[in-house]
Order: C-alpha cells, then sequence, then structure tokens
C-alpha cells in the first residue's frame, strides 16, 4: 500500500512540479519540549491545477526526476487570497 500525506504548497513555480512541506509536532528526545518539524516533497503535477498555500493530498510514485518521488492526488484546500483594496503588492 503506497503512502499518502497531506500538505501545503510551499511553492509552485516550476512547470509541473510542487514543493510541499509536510509539518509535524514533536517532543525533543532529551528535554521533552514540543519542537516543530517539516518534510519536504517534490510533487508531480501533470494538470497544474495546485497553486501556493493550498492544502494537497500526495501519494508514494516511483522516481521521475533526482528529487520527485510523489504524485498529486487531489486539492483539498485552496486558498483564499482576500487584498485590502488600495493596497499595492
Amino acid at each position: 500500500m503506497k503512502k499518502t500525506l497531506i500538505g501545503t504548497v510551499a511553492s509552485a513555480s516550476q512547470a509541473k512540479t510542487l514543493r510541499v512541506e509536510i509539518d509535524r509536532r514533536m517532543k525533543h528526545p532529551k528535554y521533552g519540549k514540543i519542537i516543530r518539524g517539516r518534510t519536504i516533497c517534490h510533487v508531480h503535477d501533470e494538470q497544474g491545477v495546485a497553486k501556493q498555500g493550498d492544502m494537497v493530498e500526495i501519494t508514494e510514485a516511483p522516481p521521475r526526476s533526482a528529487l520527485k518521488r510523489w504524485d498529486l492526488v487531489r486539492v483539498i484546500s485552496s486558498r483564499a487570497v482576500v487584498e485590502a483594496p488600495g493596497v499595492a503588492t
């Protein structure tokens, strides 16, 4: 059975490739403090449907390149871009 993970698209600037961050929280082995960690996955997106900030589901895949080992399954939620009127970005 293939692994499936849920993460946030950190970068969608490359063609057909997404950089997805999977955030996690863990207890420090020695001190016990809760610390944050993240895993970066390079994901193949054939149709180019996901954008930066989207929550996506990914699954394991055979290697497509030196870094890409995951495929996009679906976009769970799209980010809502709200711009204030009169504010230049």
